[in-house]
């Protein structure tokens, strides 16, 4: 659907399946980019002159935007970083450094994105937490139950995606959301993979801390978003320091910084990414989140359909309820398999998408994923399951 909006799939054969990875931009994210750049372009909060207040305008409105989006307390609580990624190091090592010790617990999942191990990684070498891992099911799923067994007195974090990116796993935050809330626990979401897809309430969840990006819903790259309970952020340090975060600096060291979220803003932040994020948003509230994962939903049952009558083909993750699936062609490197594709212009991922610990579950380090989004449709899917019914002639295309 509204594929008309999007200038790569114009006059193209284009499919293009590699959307957990990035998504195409619609032409209406572009266009106010472009106007930034050739119309009022402006440093924001500094200039008084008339398309600078224009500027400011439309990135401090962008908060609003993404408050309405997710379902925070309020714009107070949405901070611009640099992408999930950022926003996540933001939280472990501006809060998380701060106010957990030596023994306590973080719960994650061997299904988790490097952005969600590696800093918590980083951190127990720094401190000495203890990071446990959450069983996953035979569906590679994490359960509810899974989650209440791992909790001890000890735990203090749960950290976990909510839609994991190889497996498609959806968790149920609100209920996992309303077990931390119970039990004191803080309750960091990766939001990298759902926000874009499916309908995300900040509050309904009791999220403390939620990251994702603007590359992987339509927007541009160099942005994203940590929505942060107002509370926590005005706690939390920041990991960068200069003009625009503070209130004021004197020759006697002192110094105050302004609060959340500007305090976490230092510098010139990335106004065009910010100004192309709010339109996205914008973009994607209009045609409707339950809209959008209905369609996947419906795209990912009838591609499993079609390659389960494939015999070379190795589904692993068929039942998740989101638009990703990943698979191998038996006796096929992941990355052959790929290349294979890409020379009837369909576009995928193969390799282990930074999930190197999910071969503890899968026995396999690296799959090709398909990952579909709203400009996807029943013919792109025809056109991967055609290519893929030929596979026995990969080789001469590979080699």
């Amino acid at each position: 659907m509204h594929r008309e909006d999007f200038a790569m799939l114009q006059g193209s054969d284009l499919v293009y399946f590699d959307n957990g990875a990035t998504t195409l931009k619609p032409k209406c994210v572009v266009s106010d980019m472009m106007d930034y750049y050739t119309k009022h372009t402006s440093n924001i909060h500094r200039g008084d002159y008339d398309f600078a207040i224009l500027t400011n305008k439309l990135y401090d409105d962008t908060r609003d935007v993404v408050c309405k989006f997710i379902n925070c307390n309020s714009s107070k609580e949405v901070v611009f970083t640099g992408g999930a990624t950022m926003s996540i190091n933001m939280v472990v090592f501006g809060y998380m450094r701060n106010h957990l010790k030596k023994g306590d617990e973080v719960l994650l999942t061997k299904s988790e994105h490097a952005s969600n191990v590696l800093p918590w990684i980083k951190l127990s070498e720094e401190i000495g937490i203890v990071i446990k891992y959450m069983d996953l099911d035979s569906n590679y799923t994490l359960s509810v139950a899974s989650v209440l067994k791992s909790i001890s007195d000890k735990t203090k974090v749960i950290s976990i995606a909510h839609v994991t990116n190889v497996v498609g796993d959806v968790r149920d935050i609100e209920a996992i959301g309303k077990i931390c809330k119970d039990a004191g626990i803080l309750f960091n979401v990766d939001g990298a993979q759902s926000v874009p897809h499916m309908k995300v309430d900040f509050i309904k969840s009791n999220i403390d801390f939620l990251s994702f990006s603007g590359h992987k819903m339509g927007g541009p790259t160099g942005v994203g978003v940590l929505v942060g309970k107002e509370k926590l952020l005005n706690e939390m340090e920041p990991l960068c320091y200069g003009g625009g975060m503070n209130q004021s600096f004197e020759g006697d060291s002192s110094y105050e910084l302004k609060k959340a979220p500007l305090k976490f803003e230092a510098g010139t932040p990335p106004i065009a990414e910010v100004i192309g994020l709010r339109r996205a948003i914008l973009y994607l509230m209009d045609i409707g989140m339950d809209k959008i994962h209905e369609h996947e939903i419906s795209l990912k049952k009838y591609l499993v359909k079609e390659l389960e009558n494939i015999p070379n083909i190795v589904l692993y993750n068929k039942d998740s309820e989101s638009g990703i699936l990943a698979f191998n062609i038996e006796g096929v490197f992941a990355q052959d398999s790929s290349v294979y594709l890409n020379h009837y212009n369909i576009c995928v991922r193969a390799g282990n998408h930074c999930a190197k610990m999910l071969k503890d579950y899968i026995g396999i380090k690296n799959t090709v994923r398909v990952s579909m989004y709203l400009y996807n449709t029943i013919n792109d899917i025809d056109r991967l399951v055609e290519v893929l019914k030929n596979s026995q002639d990969i080789f001469k295309v590979v080699l």
